[in-house]
């Protein structure tokens, strides 16, 4: 019940609950959530440790950015389960549409890492 309600408080926020949905088609560095969410890097930062601590993402280092996507292993069958009627639920949201195409579009044009600093990390 504790990964459970730590789930639900994680996503219980707009712009965790928008980094969730992003990170569903891929990764993305903390600068490209940042101009995803259009938030401080420290702001991104915060709520990126709320989601890692409910378990819902995992972070990679790469010499000095992070990429951060989705936890899939581990997961309790009841959190599987909110997640999936969340995704469901917000499928059709503008929003999240919106959130989702520009996520797509920044990890095109915004690379960040040893071979293409992007100047925010």
């Amino acid at each position: 019940m504790d990964e459970l309600l730590a789930v639900m408080k994680a996503l219980s926020d707009g712009s965790r609950l928008r980094t969730v949905t992003a990170l569903r088609s891929g990764e993305l560095c903390v600068c490209q959530l940042t101009e995803l969410l259009r938030l401080a890097p420290s702001t991104v930062s915060r709520h990126m440790a709320v989601l890692r601590h409910a378990g819902l993402v995992r972070g990679r280092r790469e010499g000095r950015w992070i990429y951060y996507g989705l936890a899939e292993e581990g997961r309790s069958p009841y959190v599987e389960a909110l997640l999936k009627t969340v995704f469901e639920q917000l499928s059709e949201d503008p929003a999240i549409a919106e959130d989702v195409g520009r996520a797509r579009e920044i990890r095109k044009t915004m690379t960040c890492g040893p071979d293409g600093r992007c100047g925010s990390c």
